[in-house]
């Protein structure tokens, strides 16, 4: 897990921008105990930074636990691989937004 400052380093933007990403549901960020928020380096992977506003968007919510909770737990559609898992090895965007959205309605 990354500070917002690290993931804005990392992401050539400025905290303020992260922010309005995590707030926006472009980015995952989790509340941490003591200021802002944690985020997953992973997330700034092309393949998985590429679906997360649409997963924002398919699971109702911008709640980084809510995101991060969906995208690390094995699904059966995807003969139990969680679904980040899933799309580093090369299972579409398209069909991890479409378990999102089945699971958000």
């Amino acid at each position: 897990m990354i500070t917002t400052d690290e993931a804005a380093e990392l992401s050539g933007t400025t905290r303020v921008t992260i922010n309005a990403w995590i707030k926006n549901g472009r980015c995952i960020g989790v509340m941490h105990l003591r200021r802002g928020f944690k985020m997953p380096k992973w997330q700034f992977e092309p393949y998985v930074f590429t679906v997360i506003q649409s997963l924002s968007e398919a699971l109702g919510t911008t709640d980084g636990w809510q995101i991060l909770s969906f995208l690390e737990t094995p699904h059966v559609a995807l003969d139990g691989l969680a679904p980040r898992i899933a799309l580093a090895q090369g299972v579409s965007g398209q069909r991890i937004v479409e378990l999102a959205t089945a699971q958000g309605h």
